[in-house]
């Protein structure tokens, strides 16, 4: 074995000095005639040619360092090398759990997708089938090629006509103007403390509603009878949220989220007439600000003020998904109506709308020269082109999600505070609901079609079937608008 004279080290490029005879390391030796031109040990003058090559043959591998020669230096490189494997499986391991995460969320957007179309098949079929009836009854000959699909045709060059301008039965802008106060529920909830937070309307027995109030309590009220179907306790703070799941051939669930950190579950049960409770999710460490069901009715979202949001079963109540802490937090929240997109309002004036299925920010918005405010209301509008959103205490916004810029601001006045803002189905129009009642706008003309000031402070509005309604929460009352009688 040589050993450099320079370094005293087993050389990795040997050379032997022809006028001395010793070894040395071609880049130490280099570097030294550059510097001096004389050999290192005796003095005399010394080129790069006076080098000569060491050709080693078989070529062995380089000696370990000293370093490695002793059993505890050799037992360190042993755990350096398992602790590198460690953190590379680990790495294996969080890849395929995003991976598996992604799969189902494509699995369930291409779930709600094969619903929507079956849907849409089924009220085709039924069309046609009622249109045959009626020309059979008519003696009408239907026309040809009347049972052939069309394609949709785009309006003006974009896809605005995705939705219908008007729905069949469906309350145009010009009914919203006529709408009057039809009924009013006293009285709901405890007097002390006083006060709903949170209103949903059954889809499938329009009578029948929920509310969440500040007596810690939900409740279950059929309209038609003016009675109490439940009243459903579990909950240690005030009720932030409630919402139905409702879906064909399924128990009806009632969800609820509270200011003490938890989401509460109950079933109907069928046997009993009664709701029962199902589960308790306990995930967030801070109160819960948002509560959306997908529309696949298969899974459930939360939105916390410990800047987290997670997704959940309906069929097991299982956690599916939690999002990474952000850098704010998470004051409000809504679904895109494709299930693909939450938006989550937050506690610094931003929005962000995270992607269901990677989990990802897809886009984050921000009031332009808004100083920091909370959101705690964001609504899409049914076609999924607009977001509306509060860009003040007291003003919205009307978000264009194509050109990720604002379409149009509305004005409430310095002493209105916004409490909840909501887009119909029809996406006519809109609803802003605070401390000085309700306020209805048209959808694209932005005018104003009718307020209802003696509602007082509104915490909660919702939309009744066909928008024939406006259900609203004031204090301890449930008001009711519509089309007058």
């Amino acid at each position: 074995m040589f050993f450099c004279s320079i370094s005293g080290e087993p050389p990795q490029d040997p050379v032997i000095s022809s006028k001395s005879g010793q070894v040395y390391e071609r880049r130490l030796i280099l570097k030294y005639i550059n510097d001096n031109g004389t050999d290192p040990l005796t003095g005399e003058k010394l080129e790069e040619s006076d080098l000569l090559t060491v050709k080693a043959n078989p070529k062995t591998a380089p000696p370990r360092p000293p370093a490695a020669t002793s059993t505890p230096a050799l037992l360190h490189m042993l755990q350096n090398e398992w602790d590198a494997v460690v953190l590379e499986l680990f790495a294996l391991k969080q890849q395929n759990n995003s991976t598996r995460q992604e799969l189902s969320y494509a699995l369930y957007a291409q779930d709600a997708a094969s619903r929507v179309i079956a849907r849409l098949i089924r009220e085709r079929d039924a069309a046609r089938e009622a249109l045959a009836n009626v020309q059979a009854t008519m003696g009408i000959a239907p026309a040809s090629g009347a049972a052939e699909d069309v394609e949709m045709a785009e309006e003006n060059g974009t896809q605005e006509g995705a939705l219908p301008k008007e729905i069949p039965g469906y309350t145009s802008t010009a009914e919203v103007k006529t709408f009057a106060a039809m009924h009013t529920i006293p009285s709901l909830h405890s007097a002390s403390p006083a006060g709903m937070t949170s209103l949903a309307v059954s889809r499938l027995n329009p009578s029948q509603f929920l509310t969440g109030g500040n007596d810690k309590i939900v409740q279950l009220y059929d309209r038609s009878t003016d009675k109490v179907l439940a009243s459903l306790k579990g909950h240690t703070k005030k009720v932030n949220h409630v919402a139905f799941r409702e879906h064909e051939g399924e128990s009806t669930l009632i969800l609820s989220a509270g200011a003490d950190k938890i989401a509460k579950i109950w079933a109907h049960d069928s046997a009993s007439s009664e709701y029962i409770p199902k589960a308790t999710i306990r995930t967030h460490k801070g109160e819960l600000t948002g509560l959306v069901v997908h529309p696949t009715n298969s899974i459930f979202a939360l939105s916390s003020l410990d800047k987290t949001y997670s997704l959940h079963e309906l069929s097991n109540f299982t956690q599916v998904y939690r999002s990474a802490p952000g850098e704010d937090a998470f004051t409000s929240l809504a679904i895109h109506p494709d299930g693909a997109l939450l938006a989550l309002g937050t506690s610094s004036s931003k929005i962000q709308i995270c992607d269901v299925r990677s989990g990802n920010i897809a886009a984050s918005i921000t009031p332009p020269d808004a100083s920091p405010f909370t959101i705690n209301s964001i609504s899409f509008s049914e076609n999924g082109y607009h977001l509306l959103a509060p860009d003040s205490p007291s003003s919205v916004a009307i978000w264009d999600l194509r050109k990720m810029k604002t379409a149009h601001t509305i004005s409430l006045g310095e002493g209105f505070k916004v409490n909840k803002v909501l887009y119909d189905y029809s996406a006519q129009y809109l609803g802003v609901a605070g401390s000085e009642g309700i306020h209805m706008f048209a959808h694209k003309s932005w005018d104003e079609l009718v307020r209802f000031e003696e509602a007082g402070d509104v915490s909660d509005i919702v939309f009744g079937e066909q928008g024939k309604e406006i259900w609203a929460t004031s204090g301890r009352e449930v008001r009711i608008w519509g089309l007058p009688a």
